[in-house]
């Protein structure tokens, strides 16, 4: 990340954390909105002059304001903090009597492990981050040297934690819209446009944004493990992520001998990856392990025997795969099929070996939440404009995580096989709600599509919003198919 690109990333966080609006700042700094605006969005360049400015506002000087969001959030005075929905966060002071370890000695230093397995989000604890794992990209200088434990043969560093955020993240992505819509002279079209186009490094300020006051430090870089790599420059790795492409055979082959007619209606998921950040991903590098035992506190890749399927009214969570034998697949999947076992739907997965790390399930939490909040009040409001900003956000942070030279803040593309195979879960699982609740279900394939027969709004509440779904058609197997 270049360092005007940090700078945007650190003004946006601080703003967050004083709950000042662009007017506030530009006020401060003897500019004008649309002029803030403008530097914001990467229009026009930050001058040095106004770095000093921005300093002096929030109290800091020049070189913490250019270190990176973290720094500068942690230079940032208390007073300066709104406490208005402020979080309870106790921050890990450097003692004054201890100076900073040189490089060179830290080599020798006690390594800290490479990860530690995470309590559910609930209760999450602390790991130390693993030495392997890169810095973040927003770093631009060296942060404070962390507290140390209590002196002995067993001491190690210890990261201080975020600070809390002050503000609520929603507002990052109302004044982003309105300062693209002030940009554009109101014109719609050009607002959107402009907007879908800075979506990625948005919702990567926004992630950043949401893990102030995260009480560990996730690896933004990992070493990725071989079988996450691709095998190939343009082809995939090895994981299947469980894409659903299946229809009820024996239905389809009674219809075209014309021994049944059914209606069908088709049903649409609502911002399937938007719901499927919800999920449990690895905080750390991946670490390999063999035999057959799952870990719930773990996340990551496994090869697994899938075993057999015993119910064909129903679709498989392992997607449309026609080959036999193990497979790699991925947390959900796996958690899936062990769900499925339980209830007899299938003969039990084996576990032959796992590339896992101590995991969270709330990790994205905080971001989904504020998405969710914004496309809310943006259906509410029939503005189409936030609307396909938000999509875009959500949408493109899953597809660039990976490996994508649009995305220059993150690899982890563990996270993404993860995240879209959550979302194929979802829809299995509405599937499975629609069977047990009486309904035919006739096809499931895709992200988002399920088509069932009944009548499913005594099952599924309509609309656009997450937990609803949309009828996208209606159509009659045995006659019109």
């Amino acid at each position: 990340m270049s360092t005007e690109e940090t700078l945007r990333l650190t003004v946006a966080a601080l703003m967050q954390l004083t709950r000042e609006r662009q007017p506030d700042v530009a006020a401060a700094i003897g500019l004008t909105q649309p002029q803030l605006s403008r530097r914001q969005s990467g229009k026009s360049a930050w001058t040095l002059s106004d770095c000093d400015r921005l300093a002096a506002h929030w109290g800091m000087s020049t070189l913490d304001l250019l270190a990176g969001p973290t720094h500068a959030a942690g230079c940032l005075s208390a007073a300066r903090r709104s406490s208005a929905g402020a979080q309870t966060a106790v921050l890990l002071e450097t003692p004054a009597t201890a100076p900073s370890a040189p490089r060179r000695a830290a080599s020798t230093a006690t390594p800290a492990p490479a990860e530690t397995a995470a309590t559910p989000a609930s209760a999450e604890t602390a790991p130390t981050p693993a030495p392997a794992a890169v810095a973040p990209a927003s770093s631009a200088a060296p942060a404070p040297a962390p507290a140390l434990a209590a002196v002995g043969s067993s001491s190690v560093p210890r990261t201080p934690r975020r600070g809390a955020p002050a503000g609520p993240l929603p507002d990052l992505i109302r004044d982003r819209v309105a300062a693209a819509l002030t940009e554009a002279g109101g014109d719609a079209d050009v607002a959107q446009a402009a907007l879908i186009k800075r979506a990625v490094p948005d919702v990567m300020a926004l992630f950043a944004a949401s893990r102030v006051g995260g009480r560990y430090e996730h690896s933004e870089f990992p070493p990725t493990a071989g079988i996450l790599q691709k095998r190939s420059q343009k082809g995939a790795d090895a994981i299947w992520e469980g894409r659903p492409k299946w229809r009820s055979a024996d239905l389809h082959r009674a219809a075209r001998a014309g021994h049944i007619t059914m209606d069908v209606t088709a049903l649409d998921m609502n911002a399937a990856y938007l719901a499927a950040l919800k999920t449990w991903l690895p905080i750390g590098k991946l670490t390999h392990s063999e035999g057959d035992r799952h870990d719930p506190k773990r996340s990551g890749v496994h090869l697994v025997d899938p075993g057999e399927w015993l119910t064909p009214d129903l679709p498989s969570p392992l997607g449309s795969r026609q080959e036999p034998g193990p497979l790699w697949i991925t947390e959900p999947t796996l958690r899936a099929l062990i769900r499925c076992a339980g209830m007899d739907l299938c003969t039990p997965p084996k576990i032959m070996e796992s590339w896992t790390s101590g995991a969270s399930e709330g990790l994205l939490e905080k971001m989904r939440r504020a998405l969710v909040t914004v496309r809310d009040e943006a259906i509410a409001n029939n503005d189409e404009v936030t609307t396909e900003y938000v999509k875009s956000m959500y949408s493109k942070f899953v597809s660039t995580i990976g490996e994508s030279a649009a995305n220059r803040e993150i690899r982890r593309p563990d996270w993404m096989h993860i995240i879209r195979s959550q979302a194929f879960v979802n829809l299995w699982l509405k599937a499975h709600k629609a069977h047990k609740a009486g309904l035919t279900v006739v096809q499931m394939s895709g992200t988002d599509e399920l088509h069932v027969s009944g009548n499913w709004q005594a099952v599924f509440p309509e609309g656009r919003g997450l937990s609803q779904v949309k009828a996208k058609n209606i159509y009659t197997l045995g006659g019109n198919e």
